[in-house]
């Protein structure tokens, strides 16, 4: 099999699964006053700070959680909740429409309950500027959410310029930083943002856990509610085993970020040039943006066909159309950027690691352009 899925989920790396192994060989809860109780609590904070340290902050200002859509979820409902407790009714949330469902979703949410929502229209690429955003705050703005690095097109967004304009007038922002770390540097301080998510399995390390930073000062009240774990903030017992793994993958794979930056730059554009001349071909993805994603179009074939048929042929890759109830729906970053629907259900994401070597990336083009020719056949037919 040809892994080339990395931006759903990067593979727990060898040094990942040793140290989960060894945190989950610990009997006790982190919260516990007895030594059992404190080794544990040791492993915890060891892996909070490798988080920290690879982000440039405080080990203070990270709240462990799930991942990132626990912590999309807690920014724009918590911060919602507060709004509306101090200002007595609904305000104004700015965030746009290539966002990941995990702020999506939320966001629905609270327009559904007569928040204001202003969605930033983008460029082809999926950028927006600066100056889009200045002239979409207003006095009772109470949040900016806008995704660092896309999921789906690979787009990275200018954070700190962004930011640096919310904070000029006062209002929070928030990032979903989830697909940077490993690949791009990740300096939260000098974005200068409010609040940014995390999740582990993204890096290298385990599923179900996370990060989200609050910056010093902030306001965010916790969302659920029942203990005293993470300052309140996010009660419930940690995942010990998992924080610590998170931690460790996240400092090798810092360690090793722009060697791997280089590395899959030239898979990205080993793969561009091996099957940019396939008939009906179109990429989505910007030259600028994450060098860890393809994204294409192949104008007039089935979207589902294709992932069905590179999978037969032993490649793992995604759809630009997300499935639900078995259903193929028109990919939303693809038709917020000018895509038709019938180009968003004939589009594929393909994402590569530090592990993908050029014999992958020229077998995994190999099978692009027999799938293409199984669908061209399949249509005609």
């Amino acid at each position: 099999m040809i892994y080339l899925d990395y931006a759903a989920t990067h593979p727990m790396t060898p040094a990942a699964l040793a140290a989960y192994a060894e945190a989950a060989a610990l009997p006790g809860n982190p919260a516990s006053v007895h030594a059992a109780g404190q080794a544990a609590r040791e492993k915890l904070e060891e892996g909070r700070a490798r988080m920290a340290a690879a982000f440039g902050v405080d080990p203070r200002t990270l709240t462990l959680n799930s991942g990132g859509t626990e912590g999309d979820n807690h920014v724009l409902l918590g911060l919602a909740q507060a709004w509306e407790e101090r200002r007595g009714g609904p305000g104004h949330l700015v965030t746009t429409p290539t966002e990941h469902s995990a702020v999506l979703a939320p966001a629905r949410q609270l327009a559904a309950r007569g928040w204001d929502v202003t969605w930033l229209t983008p460029d082809r690429w999926g950028h927006y500027a600066p100056d889009q955003l200045a002239e979409a705050l207003r006095g009772d703005t109470a949040l900016v959410s806008i995704h660092h690095a896309n999921n789906e097109l690979g787009t990275v967004q200018p954070t700190a310029d962004l930011a640096a304009v919310a904070a000029a007038r006062g209002v929070p922002y928030h990032t979903d930083a989830v697909q940077a770390p490993g690949v791009l540097p990740v300096d939260l301080p000098g974005w200068g943002v409010t609040f940014a998510t995390f999740s582990a399995h993204k890096w290298g390390g385990p599923r179900g856990v996370g990060a989200l930073y609050v910056r010093r000062g902030a306001e965010l009240p916790p969302v659920t509610l029942g203990g005293g774990q993470e300052g309140g903030l996010r009660p419930g017992t940690q995942n010990t085993a998992g924080v610590y793994a998170a931690g460790v993958a996240l400092t090798g794979a810092e360690a090793a970020r722009q060697a791997t930056f280089a590395h899959l730059r030239e898979m990205q554009s080993a793969f561009v040039h091996a099957v940019r001349d396939v008939p009906g071909l179109n990429f989505n993805h910007p030259a600028d943006g994450s060098p860890k994603v393809v994204n294409l179009t192949l104008e007039g074939a089935d979207g589902e066909a294709l992932l069905m048929n590179l999978d037969m042929l032993g490649v793992s890759v995604s759809a630009g159309s997300a499935c639900s109830a078995g259903t193929m729906q028109a990919s939303h970053v693809l038709t917020a950027v000018g895509l038709t629907e019938a180009q968003a259900r004939a589009s594929l994401r393909f994402s590569f690691g530090a592990a993908t070597t050029r014999d992958e990336v020229e077998a995994a083009a190999a099978a692009l352009r027999q799938a293409a020719e199984w669908s061209r056949v399949g249509a005609e037919g």
